[in-house]
């Protein structure tokens, strides 16, 4: 059986009640939300409404109508960054991002419809607040940053950035996708106006889930229009929450696994859920001490990380050193450039990339142990 350690792409397995939840739901209750007014349509808009619901008490927004289904992180980052932006704007982002918020950021800066100022990071992989305010500008429009690089998996200083942010009227958008699931994230205390997720990752829904936290008071253009159910009269999308973001049908049967992951997460409890990864990457850090040809990236104060691990051999190249790993000793693990090449560049581990483990809720000392034994092997 292979050992999964890749955690941070998407979590698995997922925990059995996930798996029975869309089961049950898939064999009697998938219809089309809001489009009829039989029992199963009901059914399927009541889930909805409970996947809402969840979500808003989890990261303690300001109502389940500013929770817009998403169909993963990406779309959620590029609704933001699309339905918010002007020509003329500036946006200040990081060298840390990945390509989700990099690519429409800089897609739209080739265009010539903003500017865009890149902070750098410090050589442990954590941003600077002081930076951020000083890249600010009188056309600065939005703050958008990584809560946790997906690569060194430093958590960065939202709280000040946010707060910086709400001093001088800037809308900031948080990209949660290594967080949302083993950080408690609540968006009013720490000023964020746009939180950005995916279901799939720490928060042990299926793949095709995630939702976008729109703050009161921020306005977007839909990213996609189309049938709402309830509202077929207009001519274009209703201006009412959330369907005023959202078009066609959502992925009822995805969510409803997505509201029983944060369920599980919940019960278990995000700080022993944490603390369980980054105690699995510290055992896993100390063995490969051992190993003077590998080098680790990013600060080891595991408070202020999640449990994402990235190095690099001397002997084998990252994507070798991958292959010999998932063929020889059935260990799956990522490496290369993780769709964040800037992290990369500014660790000076471009164009190769790095190994990246990232153990999960379900993993073990023993598969820490079994990983740690192949890479001593493969050095010997």
């Amino acid at each position: 059986m292979t050992i999964y350690l890749d955690n941070a792409a998407t979590s698995f397995p997922k925990p059995e009640s996930v798996y029975r939840a869309m089961d049950q739901f898939a064999r009697t209750s998938l219809a089309n939300p809001g489009r009829s007014g039989h029992k199963m349509a009901l059914a399927s808009e009541h889930a909805l409404d409970n996947a809402r619901h969840r979500l808003n008490q989890h990261f303690h927004g300001k109502g389940p109508d500013r929770f817009i289904f998403t169909l993963n992180g990406t779309d959620a980052l590029n609704l933001a960054i699309k339905g918010l932006l002007n020509p003329g704007d500036h946006v200040i982002t990081s060298e840390l991002e990945h390509n989700s918020v990099s690519r429409p950021l800089r897609g739209l800066e080739k265009a010539g419809v903003i500017s865009l100022t890149k902070v750098t990071a410090d050589d442990t992989g954590t941003i600077s607040p002081d930076d951020v305010r000083d890249a600010i500008t009188p056309k600065t429009r939005l703050i958008a940053l990584t809560h946790a690089s997906n690569v060194l998996g430093t958590v960065q200083p939202i709280e000040e950035i946010g707060k910086i942010a709400r001093e001088h009227n800037i809308v900031f958008l948080v990209d949660a996708a290594q967080t949302a699931g083993v950080l408690p994230i609540d968006v009013q205390a720490l000023h964020i106006d746009l939180l950005a997720f995916p279901g799939h990752k720490s928060l042990m829904g299926p793949t095709g889930t995630g939702a976008l936290y729109v703050a009161p008071g921020i306005t977007l253009r839909p990213w996609r229009e189309g049938g709402t159910g309830g509202d077929s009269v207009s001519e274009v999308n209703p201006t009412e929450m959330p369907f005023h973001l959202e078009g066609g049908t959502p992925n009822v049967v995805g969510l409803v696994g997505l509201t029983a992951g944060i369920d599980y997460v919940e019960q278990r409890g995000l700080h022993t859920i944490h603390q369980h990864e980054v105690d699995l990457v510290e055992r896993l850090w100390k063995a490969l001490d051992q190993i003077p040809a590998i080098q680790v990236f990013g600060h080891r104060n595991h408070a202020k990380r999640v449990g994402t691990l990235s190095f690099r051999s001397e002997l084998l190249p990252a994507n070798e050193l991958g292959g010999v790993l998932d063929e020889a000793f059935t260990i799956a693990i990522r490496p290369g450039l993780h769709c964040a090449p800037f992290v990369h560049r500014g660790q000076g581990s471009f164009p190769e990339g790095t190994i990246r483990v990232s153990p999960g809720a379900f993993n073990t000392e023993a598969d820490i142990d079994t990983l740690a034994q192949a890479l001593t092997e493969i050095h010997s």
